[in-house]
């Protein structure tokens, strides 16, 4: 198929204004350089792009990062010597993950997916990471010109051989490992004053046989009242999942497990397939004889022990209430009537000139319009962005997610006890490989993503997408009696999806040319639904026997703006109603409104719910730093759509080293008694010209009805939060695209056309060559680090142990 990209025809005058014309767009800072800072700041490729008149290209623009990047996580090397540094500290007492009993990940997967097993009662290496850098000391070497700050590791270690198990956080280092390294307890960073947490899934291997026995004990009457059996048998149709976090309650450590049928087709929805049968289980302590079964719940009715529970299910009145049957409806596959027209290829982006963002591949920084930026990939949070800049300026030290809730409500105890706290599964290693063409542009730049996992590192191909498009309106226009002007839109993204037991969070970062960046987050993915029975009160019934049951997400952000410097201040912009009588209009009253503004001084103040109106406004300033017309400088952090984080959409603390982290994965072991405990952020001190950190939240009240079956779609479920300069820069930054039109006309006649100097490539595209090729999907690559072996790299399905 040949697409004709049609050339706009330009002057050979405009053509050679080029160069003129940009400069007289260009901010005050680079105009002052004339055209020798305008070449400083593009590379040659981006100049002879500016300067040619035809042709296409699908060259990738590079550059060298200004400074290492400091926040990239750990190299091969880095994890191979830090995996067997540890091993020689005898006082850690490891065994080898290959040997410990039991043994598949520490941190399993969500509910429902049962080959995950914890570790028994070894003590094993769970993670390894970077630990990042505190801000002073970066801060000195991207400022200062001094050294970059020594790497350290972050390891999780836990201790599985004890009657109270338990993960301990170390920090390893320096790196490289020499005589001069060492591993040392991690606790700063942890305000409980440790970096200790007790584990209550140790024996997750134990549990799930404990369940087999209750399933066996039963399995007459959940063949009769569900069509099924859990045993542990390769012939078992339905599977057993408990509740997480586990419960405690009256000292005990309790959970409610619920058989569900297993699929039958390819899709994995057994989300979808509830029975509405459940169990709850006392597991207290790690002998599993003194294990129990304390209540049985079926149908709004509830038993407290097994006999009582079989008695009822064994008399003749005891009916099924419905049984859960997989089937088309969970299928992802293209089913029902075709639509209009839909067999016709639908529209599609292209780069017809290459990439006009420039990055350094190796050291993850990428340069585009004005910005730059560091990319950092971690396992517990995934995609991070560090020491974001815009015109030359740090504007961003630090922004990324901290932690994702998904808090579920429903008469069945199972679903009302479900509280899932993400960061504990990772989302690095739910950040899977992108598919080209349909979660970015096939266009796009992509990106590996790596971290550390039973003893081997693990590299997701793919897992992040780097792209320009054009979200299909303008960022300006006008027009008037005889001309219209219209600028283009074009966006830098950045992406990934981490797909999280059954959820798909797509994650987005999102640079526009007016200095804006936008936060977005996207949910789609299977439901976890609940069973219908007596559920009216919490979701629809929206299949057979399947509730829709209320959820919400929350997913906190860190957003550490440096706006002119460290020390910034919170201003608060309110829009209120007035009634003034004016000197011009004696006697008569007029209704408008004032915007009030002050300062939050202390983080007791900061704790902030947005206006329902969204009337009033959050803007970190500096003080010392105002524009020419006496206005403060800053960026203003607004909602697109928000949820809470704890009490309260957003947050303002006072920076500390401190407090990397406003969560911690092992906090869903125990809510109650948290190895970091954000409430402790907040402690009054001081907002006054001090280095500020905000904590937003994104997320959504989610009420699943029939259109998300099979899956929910990202138009519907998504949340994001706008970081917009405000009062930053003394003119409209976007202006300085050349890509801008202005058409004169008079009485229906175009007497003038001025394109500012762009020139529309002509060439001839064969589509197929920049459709997606997807027969080059990877899945994951895993490699050894104990021993350490590259040769014995391997390639495997996503998320295979």
């Amino acid at each position: 198929m040949q697409l004709k990209l049609i050339a706009l025809l330009v002057s050979a005058a405009a053509a050679q204004a080029i160069g003129d014309t940009r400069h007289k767009l260009l901010p005050p800072r680079l105009r002052a350089n004339g055209q020798a800072g305008l070449d400083a700041q593009l590379s040659s490729r981006q100049l002879e792009a500016s300067k040619a008149e035809s042709g296409c290209s699908d060259g990738t623009i590079t550059t060298t990062a200004p400074k290492s990047n400091i926040f990239a996580g750990l190299t091969d090397d880095e994890f191979a010597d830090t995996t067997a540094f540890l091993h020689q500290q005898k006082f850690l007492n490891l065994t080898a993950v290959s040997n410990a009993t039991a043994y598949v990940s520490s941190r399993p997967q969500r509910i429902l997916q049962l080959t995950e097993k914890p570790c028994s009662w070894d003590n094993i290496i769970v993670t390894i990471d970077l630990l990042q850098p505190n801000k002073s000391d970066a801060i000195n070497y991207l400022d200062n010109g001094a050294p970059a700050p020594p790497r350290y590791a972050h390891a999780t270690v836990q201790f599985g051989a004890t009657l109270e198990p338990y993960v301990q956080e170390y920090q390893v280092g320096p790196l490289p490992i020499t005589n001069q390294s060492a591993v040392t307890e991690l606790n700063y960073i942890y305000n409980s004053g440790k970096g200790k947490q007790r584990i209550y899934n140790a024996d997750a291997a134990s549990i799930a046989t404990f369940q087999y026995q209750v399933g066996t004990q039963v399995a007459n009457i959940t063949s009769r009242l569900i069509n099924g059996t859990a045993i542990g048998s390769a012939t078992d149709t339905l599977l057993i999942g408990g509740n997480d976090p586990v419960i405690h309650e009256l000292n005990r450590t309790v959970q409610w497990n619920q058989f569900y049928a297993i699929n039958t087709g390819f899709a994995v929805d057994e989300t979808l397939l509830p029975t509405g049968l459940e169990f709850k289980t006392d597991i207290t302590g790690r002998d599993p004889s003194k294990w129990s079964v304390i209540g049985w719940y079926y149908g709004g009715q509830f038993w407290p022990t097994t006999r009582a529970f079989m008695t009822a299910a064994n008399s003749p009145d005891f009916k099924s209430l419905g049984l859960a049957v997989d089937g088309s409806f969970g299928s992802t596959d293209s089913q029902g009537a075709q639509l209009p027209h839909d067999d016709l290829y639908p529209p599609t982006a292209l780069q017809p000139q290459g990439t006009r963002y420039a990055i350094d591949m190796e050291q993850q920084y990428v340069e585009w319009m004005g910005f730059s930026f560091y990319i950092g990939f971690t396992r517990d949070t995934g995609m991070q962005l560090h020491n974001v800049e815009y015109q030359g300026q740090r504007v961003i030290y630090e922004l990324g997610l901290q932690e994702a809730l998904a808090h579920y409500a429903s008469i069945d105890p199972l679903q009302s006890a479900t509280a899932y706290l993400d960061s504990y599964y990772g989302f690095g290693p739910s950040s899977f490989e992108l598919v080209q063409g349909f979660d970015c542009p096939a266009y796009a730049t992509y990106v590996n993503a790596s971290f550390y996992t039973q003893e081997a590192s693990h590299t997701h191909a793919n897992a992040i997408c780097l792209f320009e498009y054009d979200p299909g309106y303008p960022i300006s226009r006008h027009i008037a009696s005889d001309y219209t002007t219209v600028s283009k839109h074009a966006d830098l993204i950045l992406r990934s999806v981490a797909t999280v037991g059954n959820y798909d969070y797509m994650f987005e970062y999102a640079f526009h040319i007016d200095g804006s960046i936008h936060v977005t987050v996207r949910a789609s993915g299977y439901i976890q639904g609940a069973y219908y029975a007596e559920n009216e009160e919490y979701g629809f019934h929206i299949h057979d026997v399947l509730s829709g049951n209320m959820h919400d997400h929350v997913l906190n952000y860190k957003l550490d703006l440096d706006v002119l410097g460290t020390k910034n201040s919170l201003m608060r912009s309110n829009v209120v109603p007035a009634t003034v009588q004016y000197n011009w209009s004696p006697g008569v009253p007029r209704n408008t409104m004032k915007v009030e503004r002050d300062f939050i001084t202390n983080e007791n103040d900061a704790q902030i719910n947005w206006d329902y109106n969204g009337a009033t406004t959050y803007t970190v300033v500096n003080k010392d730093q105002k524009n020419q017309y006496g206005e403060y400088r800053g960026y203003t952090v607004t909602p697109g759509s928000s949820a809470n984080w704890a009490t309260n959409h957003l947050y303002a603390v006072q920076q500390h080293d401190s407090e990397p982290r406003s969560a911690y994965p092992y906090n869903n072991q125990d809510t109650n008694k948290p190895a970091v405990d954000f409430g402790k952020f907040i402690n009054g001190e001081s907002l006054d010209q001090e280095d500020i950190v905000l904590y937003f939240n994104l997320g959504m009240h989610h009420l699943p009805q029939t259109a998300d079956l099979p899956v929910t779609v990202f138009t519907t479920a998504q949340s994001s939060m706008l970081i917009i300069p405000q009062n930053y820069i003394d003119y409209n930054p976007s202006k300085a695209t050349i890509h801008n039109v202005r058409v004169n006309f008079n009485n229906g006649v175009v007497t003038d056309i001025d394109t500012f100097g762009t020139v529309v490539p002509q060439c001839q595209l064969d589509f197929g060559s920049v459709a997606a090729n997807l027969s080059g999907y990877t899945g994951e690559i895993i490699t050894p680090k104990y021993p350490y072996d590259p040769s014995a790299a391997q390639v495997a399905n996503p998320g295979a142990a």
